[in-house]
C-alpha cells in the first residue's frame, strides 16, 4: 500500500494543534447556547453556570486577539488597546447588574462596588501569589524591575486614598446627595488621573512600561524546535495572525457583543441564584472578579514558569491600576444612563482589603526580587479575605 493511503504523523499533530489554538473559541460558543437554551427553560442555576463559563472561554480570545493588534500597532496605541480591552468584560459583567437589578438597586450596588475591589484583590493576592509560588519553586529567586513596581505601587496608594472619600462622608452622615455628588467627582478626577498616567507610561517614561503591552494572554506563535526546522509552513498559522488589523478589530468587537449578551443573562438568573442559595454581596462581587480575570491567569502562571516575572509584575499591578482608574468612572457613568445614582461609599471591608492588599504587594515587589515565601503570603491573604466575604 502506497504510504500516501496512510494518515501522517503532521496531519495528527495539525488536528491537536488546531484544538490547543480554537479551543477557547469552541467552548465559549458550547456553553453561550446551553446558557441560553438554559434561561429559556428557566433553569437559572444551570444558566448562570453555563453563561460565566462562556464569558471566561470569550474573554481568553479577546484577550488574544487584542495581543495581536498591540503587536502591530506598537506604542503608545498597542498599550491602549490592551488596556481597554483588558477592562471591557469587567464593565460590561458589572453594568449589566444595574440593567438587571429592578427593584434591588441596592444590593446591586453593593454587588458591584465588591466586585471592583474583588478584582483587585484577586489580581494582587491570588493571581500574583499563585505566579510568584510556582516560579519560586522552579527558579527559587527571580528578579524584575523595581520601577515598574514602584510606580504602580504609588498609583494604587493614590487611587486608594481617593476611594475614602465617599466613604468618609458616608461614615460622617452625610446626606446620599453629598456622597453621590462626591462620587462623581471622584470619577472624574480618576479618568483625568489615568489620562496623566497614560502620557507618563506612553511618552515621558516609557522605558518603565514598555513591558505593559505584553501583559494579557498571549498566544505561543513559535512551534517547538522540531517544528520550527521543517519551516514556515510545516504547520496553519493562527488564523487572527493572518487577518488584517482592521478584520481583527471588528472580530473582537462582536466578541465583545457577545460577552454582553451573555452577561445579560449571567446578571438576571446570576442574581436569582445568589439569592436562592444565600451568597452575600461581598461573595457575588468576588465571584464576578474570578470571572473577569480568569484570563489573566494563563498569561502570569506561564511567564512565571518561563522565568518572565516582569511580565507577571505587569499583569497583576497593571491590571489592578486600570480597573479601579477605568473601570470605576466607566460605571459610575453607565449607572446614571440607567436612572442608577452610583455612590462609591465602599464598606470598611472593601478599602481595609484594598489598601493592605497594596502595602503586601509593594512590599512584595520593592527589591525587585520574589520568592515562594512571598507568594505563600499572598495567598494566605487571598484565603482570609474569602472567608472574612463569605460572611460579609
Amino acid at each position: 500500500m502506497d504510504s500516501g493511503d496512510y494518515p501522517s504523523r503532521h496531519d495528527e499533530v495539525d488536528i491537536y494543534e488546531f484544538a490547543q489554538d480554537y479551543w477557547d473559541i469552541f467552548f465559549g460558543f458550547i456553553f453561550g447556547a446551553s446558557a441560553y437554551f438554559f434561561h429559556l427553560n428557566g433553569q437559572s442555576h444551570l444558566s448562570a453556570v453555563c453563561s460565566a463559563l462562556a464569558i471566561v472561554s470569550f474573554s481568553i480570545t479577546i484577550s488574544e486577539i487584542a495581543e495581536i493588534l498591540a503587536d502591530r500597532l506598537q506604542e503608545p496605541y498597542g498599550s491602549f488597546l490592551l488596556t481597554f480591552s483588558a477592562v471591557a468584560v469587567e464593565i460590561v459583567l458589572l453594568f449589566m447588574l444595574f440593567v438587571k437589578s429592578d427593584k434591588i438597586v441596592e444590593l446591586v450596588a453593593m454587588t458591584v462596588k465588591s466586585g471592583i475591589i474583588s478584582a483587585v484583590i484577586v489580581d494582587l493576592n491570588l493571581l500574583l501569589g499563585i505566579a510568584i509560588l510556582v516560579g519560586g519553586l522552579k527558579f527559587k529567586l527571580q528578579e524584575h524591575n523595581e520601577e515598574t513596581s514602584a510606580s504602580y505601587t504609588t498609583i494604587l496608594l493614590s487611587t486608594a486614598a481617593v476611594l475614602l472619600v465617599p466613604s468618609v462622608l458616608d461614615i460622617t452622615h452625610h446626606s446620599k446627595d453629598v456622597i453621590y455628588k462626591a462620587s462623581v467627582l471622584i470619577a472624574f478626577l480618576l479618568l483625568a488621573y489615568y489620562i496623566v498616567i497614560a502620557i507618563f507610561q506612553t511618552k515621558t517614561h516609557i522605558n518603565f512600561f514598555k513591558a505593559t503591552a505584553r501583559s494579557r494572554l498571549l498566544r505561543y506563535k513559535k512551534r517547538k524546535g522540531s517544528n520550527e526546522d521543517e519551516g514556515d509552513d510545516a504547520y496553519p498559522h493562527y488564523l487572527f495572525d493572518r487577518l488584517s488589523s482592521w478584520t481583527n478589530f471588528f472580530i473582537m468587537a462582536f466578541i465583545v457583543l457577545l460577552v454582553g449578551l451573555l452577561a445579560e443573562i449571567l446578571a438576571s438568573d446570576g442574581l436569582r441564584s445568589a439569592t436562592d442559595f444565600g451568597i452575600t454581596p461581598a461573595a457575588a462581587g468576588l465571584i464576578i472578579a474570578f470571572i473577569a480575570v480568569a484570563p489573566e491567569f494563563f498569561t502570569a502562571i506561564r511567564a512565571a514558569r518561563n522565568d518572565e516575572p516582569q511580565r507577571v509584575i505587569n499583569i497583576a499591578m497593571g491590571a489592578s491600576t486600570v480597573t479601579i482608574l477605568l473601570t470605576v468612572p466607566f460605571l459610575v457613568f453607565l449607572a446614571y444612563t440607567q436612572g442608577v445614582s452610583f455612590a462609591l461609599d465602599f464598606n470598611a471591608l472593601e478599602i481595609g482589603a484594598l489598601i493592605f492588599t497594596v502595602l503586601l504587594a509593594w512590599k512584595t515587589t520593592e527589591k525587585g526580587v520574589t520568592d515562594y515565601m512571598e507568594g505563600i503570603s499572598h495567598l494566605v491573604v487571598f484565603v482570609a479575605y474569602m472567608l472574612l466575604a463569605s460572611y460579609f
